[in-house]
């Protein structure tokens, strides 16, 4: 398979359509270059990394499909074009460095909706008992 970098993906009108859904139909969704498990941008990797540490069930919209299409749409719901962004039912909250600011000041749990003592994946400290 050839990448085909004229091939833009989705139209503008699909990029307003998805990007609206997305943040009306998920708790916390995360629109970035990549996915989840391939940020395409430092600053994607970030982001997914730092909810990533509270939530398991972040949706992820990979913007990559037209990115002047979702930076228009992006900027129409929050007034921002830059990628990545984060909302959070349904509200703005921002990019990669706004997760680490929020992280740092011991508030990203909470902004993400989750009990300041949960971590995603986190099992009460148990974990599996060791095999030996």
């Amino acid at each position: 398979m050839t990448f085909d970098p004229t091939d833009q993906g989705i139209d503008a009108e699909a990029a307003h359509e998805r990007t609206a859904d997305a943040i009306a139909d998920n708790e916390v969704v995360l629109f970035m270059k990549g996915t989840a498990r391939m940020p395409q941008c430092g600053y994607s990797k970030r982001a997914i990394g730092l909810i990533g540490q509270y939530r398991d069930d972040v949706a992820t919209v990979d913007t990559l499909k037209n990115l002047d299409a979702y930076r228009e749409a992006l900027e129409a719901e929050s007034g921002w074009e830059t990628i990545p962004q984060t909302f959070v039912d349904g509200e703005f909250v921002g990019g990669s460095d706004i997760l680490a600011e929020l992280e740092e000041r011991g508030e990203l749990a909470e902004t993400l909706n989750v009990d300041g003592d949960a971590v995603a994946g986190d099992d009460g400290g148990t974990g599996p008992e060791a095999p030996f």
